[in-house]
């Protein structure tokens, strides 16, 4: 049923399923549209709406997670360039915008121990849709190694719904799919494809934006954004991509150009170290983001 493609890491390059991604987008809409029907949440999460509809946090996290998707497939199906696929959040943050506006969210930034800014109404027609592409970008950079595409969003998924105990509902049954295609992708069975890694960006940024965690979810981010800086530099600067060198048994680099050749630079790992070493990374920086939403920012 899906294509498949070759998994570079392993010995003999086996054909492995891809864009299973599809699967998490499928049963998070279908879950979010049901605890609406039901009435599981507040339609409006207690404020009072400006306008006379039914803004609604699992209809507006539904629709954020298809545009996703819908975004991933057609990259997947088409392989665009990064000019233009980074760009493509800019029109899945529409809706969550519109979101933001109609439920009157808190429209400042909040930097602890430094300084605070009030965008006001700028904040949801300029920071929002600016911050989903930002996150999203990031999400969907940090990937090539099986499980590293889906730990990792996971670990800073948990994080995020510890932090947001009133919308961690939200994230129940998305949470449980995403893991499922974790155990299986980090196994080599299954790859999310870039409708799983567009998908799960847009979960994080979209979640953290309706729950007002905007900057925990930045202080989580910090090896991706991390990650994104060094693509970025060594783009523009020498116009060279990283790349990882496979011996049939381990990875290693012979420059530092993103995250994983930074690991992996001089010190040979198999797939699976460093896949963990990675996720100890993002778990680090999501507890830390954890501490100081309930011991700092509270």
């Amino acid at each position: 049923m899906f294509p498949k493609v070759p998994d570079q890491h392993k010995p003999n390059k086996p054909l492995i399923p891809n864009g299973l991604g599809v699967i998490y987008v499928l049963i998070s809409v279908v879950y979010l549209f049901l605890i609406y029907f039901f009435n599981v949440v507040d339609a409006s999460n207690g404020v009072t709406l400006r306008f006379n509809l039914a803004a609604s946090a699992p209809l507006i996290l539904a629709v954020c997670i298809l545009f996703g998707g819908f975004l991933g497939m057609l990259d997947d199906w088409m392989d665009l360039k990064w000019r233009y696929k980074a760009f493509l959040p800019l029109i899945a943050a529409i809706p969550l915008s519109s979101f933001a506006y109609a439920l009157g969210l808190r429209t400042s930034l909040t930097i602890p121990f430094l300084f605070k800014i009030d965008f006001g109404v700028y904040y949801y027609f300029i920071i929002v849709p600016v911050l989903v592409t930002i996150f999203t970008n990031t999400v969907n950079q940090l990937g090539g190694l099986n499980g590293l595409e889906t730990i990792c969003p996971a670990i800073v998924l948990v994080g995020l719904m510890a932090m947001s105990v009133s919308n961690a509902n939200l994230l129940y049954v998305p949470l449980i799919t995403w893991l499922v295609l974790a155990v299986l992708n980090f196994r080599g069975r299954i790859f999310v494809g870039n409708t799983g890694s567009f998908t799960i960006g847009m979960t994080l940024a979209s979640f953290a934006i309706i729950s007002d965690l905007k900057f925990d979810l930045a202080i989580s981010l910090l090896p991706y954004i991390f990650n994104s800086c060094l693509i970025l530099l060594a783009f523009f600067f020498y116009r060279k991509k990283g790349s990882l060198s496979f011996d049939g048994k381990k990875l290693f680099s012979d420059h530092r150009r993103s995250l994983i050749t930074v690991i992996t630079y001089r010190r040979p790992l198999t797939e699976r170290q460093a896949v963990m070493v990675i996720s100890l990374l993002i778990a680090l920086t999501t507890i830390i983001a954890t501490v100081f939403q309930y011991f700092v920012l509270k």
